[in-house]
């Protein structure tokens, strides 16, 4: 116990009486799922008596050594033979509680038990958290603070205890909707069934000028078509500039001409069915963290998000401070398909290449600045490579580096025209020159990429 305020703080459940504890251990022992849940935020400093400490002690040590929860005929022979050690009062105390627990059957009052030890084990949690903080408050860490006390609010609180091998198995056999939203781009539909699907993140990967924000906005405008909401977070450019973009990629209205067409805009604008939010945030300032606390205020006020654009992910900032860059990077593309999943709806973002990308025919992910393992976590991955001709010609290439859901190592060519965001994938060989190179670029670039993750599960 611990004083608070001149009363005495209760550290374990001794206020809850000896009968509520050695129904606890019942429950932890016989039931297997609820024992899952306590188990994240239980300490056995929290049982009062002692024999009741080593009866789930030695019940928590098999689970550790053995990866599966033991039985009430096991936990009869773990307490015959490995309490020899113990003192012999200990022993019958363990004994005994043993004995009656095999005559006790059913708990009427299990679930109030359940609840109860529950709330009382995710408060001890939280507390420990909050003083974890305390410290924090000196460097300024407001997210890492933030990670702290979310993770321990959500610990014990899973009433998902996973998939049961036979007792669910007509689920596995049940048509599952990804609900993928269309690139717009045919092509790229096609190979990655339909478009990006919920809960999963696409990259674009481009170097400094070629585009990759008005593939965004592209992307972002083909899903406003669709009814889709769409909430869209600029790093770089300012909230007026990027909505300028939807202006144009929208109506067909050029970037320079939006003024003199104000009216025709806005009266086109207002047949769209989903809602746009573009929210703009300074380079560095802010962390997939301060993305969910908006998105959340967003749902509060109705606007249930259904496509994420980041633009660009390389600018956020990372939760956690780490040592390497290349470190931060990764958690920080992580944490954004994590965001996919929590929120159910697809997420694109863009990464800028290094510099052997600036003038390249084709950008591999060999380009990729900074952090190449950013790129496993994302399920597709394109790359627009212009070199100086392509945007006085309004062309380039695409290149499908990744995609989970069909075949990559593609090139396609592009149409690009910047001056009102239209962008448009050609099938193989619409570009000029490109029915010679595309397979033979696509079989080189393939090769590299398996030679790669060869490497990287040999190095495992």
């Amino acid at each position: 116990m611990k004083k608070n305020g001149g009363k005495m703080e209760r550290t374990d459940f001794s206020h809850f009486g000896k009968s509520f504890q050695e129904s606890l251990c019942i429950l932890m022992l016989e039931d297997r799922p609820f024992s899952d849940q306590i188990m994240e935020v239980f300490e056995l400093t929290y049982l009062e008596l002692g024999y009741l400490r080593l009866f789930v002690s030695r019940m928590m040590g098999y689970r550790d050594k053995y990866g599966v929860h033991p039985t009430k005929k096991i936990m009869g022979t773990i307490i015959k033979s490995d309490l020899m050690k113990e003192n012999e009062a200990i022993q019958k105390q363990v004994r005994d509680y043993y004995s009656r627990m095999l005559v006790s059957g059913d708990l009427k009052d299990s679930e109030f038990v359940k609840d109860k030890a529950l709330e009382f084990c995710r408060k001890q949690k939280l507390k420990g958290a909050m003083l974890r903080s305390v410290g924090l408050l000196q460097t300024c860490s407001f997210d890492e603070i933030s990670k702290i006390i979310n993770d321990a609010l959500v610990m014990g609180s899973d009433s998902d205890f996973g998939h049961d091998y036979l007792k669910d198995f007509e689920e596995r056999f049940e048509i599952k909707a990804r609900n993928p939203i269309s690139t717009g781009w045919q092509e790229i539909d096609t190979i990655s069934r339909r478009g990006l699907g919920s809960g999963e993140l696409g990259v674009v990967i481009a170097p400094t000028g070629a585009g990759k924000s008005m593939v965004l906005v592209h992307l972002g405008a083909e899903a406003l078509k669709r009814g889709v909401n769409v909430v869209h977070y600029t790093l770089e450019l300012a909230d007026k500039t990027v909505a300028s973009r939807y202006d144009s990629c929208l109506t067909g209205v050029k970037l320079d001409e939006l003024h003199s067409f104000k009216e025709l805009i806005y009266e086109k604008v207002q047949g769209i069915q989903g809602k746009l939010i573009v929210k703009e945030y300074p380079t560095k300032s802010a962390s997939t963290r301060t993305i969910k606390n908006h998105l959340e205020k967003l749902k509060g006020r109705g606007i249930n998000p259904g496509l994420i654009i980041v633009d660009y992910g390389d600018l956020l900032r990372p939760v956690v401070n780490r040592r390497e860059k290349r470190a931060e990077l990764e958690s920080i593309y992580e944490e954004m398909r994590g965001m996919a999943q929590e929120f159910g709806c697809p997420v694109w973002t863009a990464s800028q290449t290094n510099r052997s990308g600036l003038n390249a025919e084709v950008i591999t992910m060999e380009s990729i600045s900074e952090a190449f393992n950013k790129c496993f976590v994302a399920d597709l991955i394109c790359t627009v490579s212009r070199t100086m001709e392509d945007k006085n010609s309004n062309s380039g290439r695409m290149y499908v580096a990744k995609n989970r859901n069909g075949p990559d190592g593609l090139v396609y060519p592009i149409f690009m025209d910047t001056s009102n965001v239209k962008i448009r994938v050609l099938p193989p060989g619409d570009g000029e020159g490109e029915a010679l190179t595309t397979k033979t670029q696509a079989e080189i670039l393939a090769g590299r990429w398996k030679n790669f993750k060869k490497q990287r599960e040999e190095r495992k």
